[in-house]
């Protein structure tokens, strides 16, 4: 039975939410963990190299947009060099492809730094640095407060959303998932434009 369908269009099913699911009960340790946060990754494929004069724009909103993260309401954590971002940092095959990681308190704290601060003057651009990816680039999953996420869990989450869609272990905001011990357990479709830049 077809319940949804993902951002990218790919349908997901009941049986990939209850197996979400199931995957977060394997994780219970038999004390019941009230506070989570919001683990976010995104990856992207700049048309050029970061030292390029092509990405010299992207490149100077780097230092005060991450000023803004780190100063905002439900910040907890960033992925970064001893630099200050995480622009040096090539975790995958293709060592073209850039990566940023944060936790959040929230979805909301999440979506009010990408959508409703100086950092969606960066979205608005980036088809001017980088190119537009056919899979899914932005994936969101839950973590224990007071846990931060490791590059390996990223890539195992966002390569889970490519091949399952959004599931409980991973999703979008488009289509997000509860925390495991919430109240509300029913998936979220979010209405609001979550791409700006198209």
């Amino acid at each position: 039975m077809i319940v949804g369908a993902s951002s990218t269009g790919s349908k997901w099913t009941l049986a990939r939410v209850r197996a979400g699911f199931a995957w977060l009960l394997s994780q219970y340790d038999g004390e019941m963990r009230m506070d989570w946060h919001l683990a976010q990754v995104n990856i992207a494929l700049p048309h050029e190299p970061v030292d390029s004069p092509a990405l010299a724009g992207f490149v100077a909103m780097l230092e005060p947009i991450n000023a803004i993260a780190d100063s905002s309401p439900g910040f907890v954590w960033r992925l970064q060099d001893e630099s200050g971002d995480a622009t040096s940092i090539r975790p995958f095959d293709d060592e073209r492809l850039m990566i940023n990681m944060s936790v959040w308190e929230s979805i909301e704290a999440l979506w009010a730094f990408v959508y409703d601060s100086r950092h969606l003057d960066v979205m608005r651009r980036r088809r001017e640095w980088f190119t537009r990816m056919a899979e899914s680039y932005m994936c969101l999953w839950w973590v224990p407060a007071g846990e931060l996420p490791s590059v390996a869990d990223a890539r195992e989450r966002l390569d889970h959303l490519r091949e399952h869609g959004p599931t409980p272990y991973a999703f979008t905001f488009k289509l997000r998932h509860p925390p495991f011990d919430a109240t509300a357990s029913a998936p979220v479709i979010d209405d609001r434009d979550a791409c700006p830049a198209g």
